[in-house]
């Protein structure tokens, strides 16, 4: 019986060490992370083909929005309320950039951007480019994008995209300051846009 509560005691401390390490990694890497741009380096284009980098996500906060073109319903609804909540904390939109980035660049040309985002707001940009530079931004970003054929029996047929949903907050030297959720109550995504501006 003594011999199983000695082991007992030691899986027992051994595992408060590794929790004690484990907060310990995860306090000094959201500290590092807190004083760093969120992201990564990108050399990218915008819906109007002219060449954008990470450098726009500095000197004004940022609203970053990842999804697609042929979204049905929370892409267009994300970009239509985004519109909304940024003319109520921004009206002479000079405060706040915000940015639709693309996870299917295969389709979404920097025309077929222009053309969805324009018919929708003219104070958000969209940012596509070559798919290997795409998916190297939205993988810096932490942004889960998947490819999924809508008939399984033909995988290489149409196809639609799951993605994070979410609207990322960045402050002005591009540090990653909340989130946006989908569905989110306006209110509270307006009140989050405006701590951006504190």
């Amino acid at each position: 019986m003594k011999t199983f509560r000695l082991i007992l005691w030691v899986i027992v401390a051994a595992m408060a060490l590794a929790l004690g390490w484990l907060t310990y990694e995860w306090q000094r890497t959201e500290s590092e992370l807190a004083g760093k741009p969120y992201g990564v380096p990108f050399e990218l284009v915008d819906q109007s083909g002219s060449p954008i980098t990470e450098t726009a996500l500095r000197g004004r906060p940022s609203a970053l929005f990842f999804g697609f073109t042929h979204c049905p319903e929370i892409c267009p609804t994300t970009l239509f309320e985004l519109d909304g909540w940024l003319r109520q904390v921004d009206p002479d939109g000079d405060k706040i950039r915000a940015y639709f980035v693309t996870v299917d660049p295969e389709r979404d040309t920097p025309e077929l951007l222009n053309s969805y985002i324009s018919g929708v707001s003219d104070r958000i940009v969209g940012i596509t480019g070559p798919a290997d530079k795409v998916e190297d931004a939205v993988k810096g970003f932490n942004i889960y994008a998947k490819k999924v054929p809508i008939d399984s029996a033909d995988p290489e047929g149409e196809y639609t995209m799951d993605h994070t949903a979410s609207v990322f907050l960045l402050d002005a030297e591009g540090r990653f300051k909340s989130t946006i959720a989908w569905g989110e109550n306006p209110e509270i995504a307006v009140t989050k846009l405006e701590n951006l501006l504190k």
